[in-house]
């Protein structure tokens, strides 16, 4: 995650598509319109930002409602565009993207300087913490709260954060409140949860580590099958480099703080002819499309800066949300959020949905069987005949095309 002046980053660039190693691309597949957002405060904190971010504009518009880009999360976070305040989305400051001058925020509250070890700026000051209203807050960034991390390390130093791994290589769905070993707010994939839940909707998160790390046994871990399937669903993946040999180190006269770590977002994949798999990322540094890397335990160094190998991902599904429940005339009108990821073909250029959505009912919430009332549907909206009985629940259900 250290930040260093990047290498040029020639546009010809696999301006063909899938020159990598001499082979023909059998499959190239990546998920439209997810953001490519500048570095601020933190490498977790921009890759969210461009998972949600993404989810803002494909699904899930109350994820961001500030002014910046009239209350929709752009493609990027160019100042000259006008688009620097979403980086409020994971680090609100005070008097940045609407928030008054005098409301202190993530950054006023727990940001120094990159990669410092002082106390957080509340605690120096003598205030209490605001309340938690940015994805920063809620995933332990920049916070110096915390003696013991999983065993690993104290947390968080300035532009970090962590993750609970389970470290035999199966995969931990994160139950935030169920979980009494991981302190509430220090750990990316529940904090990704409360997130949600803090914005109105609700959701699923987990972390695996990945199938070539050095300490998985067994056939455990994440594979790039698992990420094909992610990827196919429309699900970007949150992407955790680590060097394998370090889980701690010494800064600025500190013992056990932060290892190095890099945090980016995976949105596509490609398949060469002769078996070799990449991955397709955003860096967390605005870098552009077309930076990939081989799915393996060799250092992925996103544009030569980093030589740090994937420790393992995270993983993140939103969950429908029916928004608004009313009559005309004879029917009841539905509406939902939920999601409207497209995935692109590289090869053909044909672009498809990810999800469908069925609306189905019951007459408890608590029903084990739900009838289907759709079939599987695009749109977000949906006429039904009114019921005729006093007491009917509806839910939307989302469906992989592929």
């Amino acid at each position: 995650m250290r930040m260093t002046r990047r290498p040029f980053l020639p546009s010809v660039l696999l301006a063909v598509g899938l020159a990598f190693s001499g082979s023909a691309a059998l499959e190239s597949v990546h998920i439209a319109d997810v953001p490519d957002y500048e570095w601020d405060y933190g490498c977790f904190g921009t890759a969210t930002g461009n998972l949600f971010g993404f989810w803002d504009r494909n699904g899930f518009p109350d994820f961001y409602t500030g002014p910046t880009s009239g209350g929709v999360a752009p493609l990027d976070s160019r100042r000259s565009a006008g688009h620097s305040g979403i980086r409020s989305l994971w680090a609100s400051a005070a008097g940045v993207d609407g928030r008054p001058s005098n409301r202190p925020g993530h950054v006023d509250d727990y940001y120094v300087a990159y990669e410092s070890v002082a106390e957080d700026p509340y605690v120096t000051a003598g205030r209490a913490e605001h309340t938690a209203d940015c994805i920063g807050d809620f995933i332990g960034l920049n916070q110096k709260k915390w003696t013991d991390l999983n065993g690993e390390c104290r947390g968080n130093i300035d532009g970090y954060s962590f993750v609970f791994w389970n470290g035999s290589g199966a995969r931990r769905d994160a139950r935030p409140g169920f979980e009494p070993s991981i302190p509430k707010r220090s750990d990316i994939p529940s904090g990704l949860i409360d997130w949600t839940r803090f914005r109105g909707y609700d959701g699923e998160a987990f972390c695996q580590l990945a199938d070539f790390n050095p300490v998985v046994t067994g056939g455990r871990g994440f594979t790039f099958e698992d990420l094909k399937s992610e990827i196919d669903a429309g699900y970007p993946v949150l992407l955790y480099l680590q060097p394998t040999s370090q889980l701690s180190r010494t800064l600025g006269g500190q013992s056990r703080v932060n290892p190095d770590i890099h945090g980016m977002l995976a949105y596509g994949y490609l398949i060469e002819d002769d078996g070799t798999r990449f991955v397709r990322f955003r860096t967390s540094w605005g870098s552009g499309d077309f930076v990939f890397a081989v799915w393996g335990p060799e250092p992925w160094t996103p544009l030569g800066i980093l030589n740090f190998p994937l420790r393992g991902v995270v993983g993140y599904h939103p969950k429908p949300k029916i928004r608004s429940v009313s009559r005309e005339g004879a029917n009841l009108v539905l509406r939902w959020d939920a999601s409207d990821a497209n995935l692109v073909d590289d090869l053909t250029g044909d672009i498809r949905a990810a999800q469908l959505h069925v609306v189905e009912w019951a007459d408890s919430p608590a029903a084990s069987v739900w009838t289907a009332v759709s079939e599987p549907l695009k749109t977000r909206e949906l006429r039904v005949p009114l019921p005729s009985t006093d007491r009917v629940f509806y839910r939307v259900r989302s469906v992989p095309t592929r």
